[in-house]
């Protein structure tokens, strides 16, 4: 098994508009959705991240409370995915929710020691 990680980014949540019930919707996919793979070897960790940080830059001395985003695009969250391959891994992450409100996966492998 090899290690990958997941980064969902999609729309900053603050300048979208999502009525209550799409967002108690989205959110009982992503349950759904945690709950299958959650019980399975591939998933090892995972979360959504808040929208309050701070960006380091320069040399390290240039520190800002922000977050990185380009246009109103940010990070939203992360897993953590044991799979025998990328096309494994590729095929989790395009099961999941993240979709629904415009968001998208970028797979990447851990760099092997």
């Amino acid at each position: 098994m090899n290690n990958y990680i997941v980064i969902f980014r999609e729309p900053d949540g603050r300048t979208d508009t999502h009525t209550p019930d799409e967002i108690a919707r989205h959110r009982e996919h992503w349950a759904a959705w945690w709950g299958k793979w959650s019980g399975t070897e591939n998933l090892s960790s995972g979360s959504a991240l808040t929208l309050e940080g701070r960006l380091v830059t320069g040399d390290g001395s240039s520190i800002s409370n922000q977050i990185h985003r380009v246009g109103t695009e940010i990070v939203g969250g992360f897993l953590l995915l044991r799979a025998e391959s990328l096309e494994e891994a590729t095929h989790i992450a395009a099961s999941c929710p993240i979709f629904e409100f415009g968001g998208y996966a970028e797979v990447r492998e851990f760099l092997k020691q």
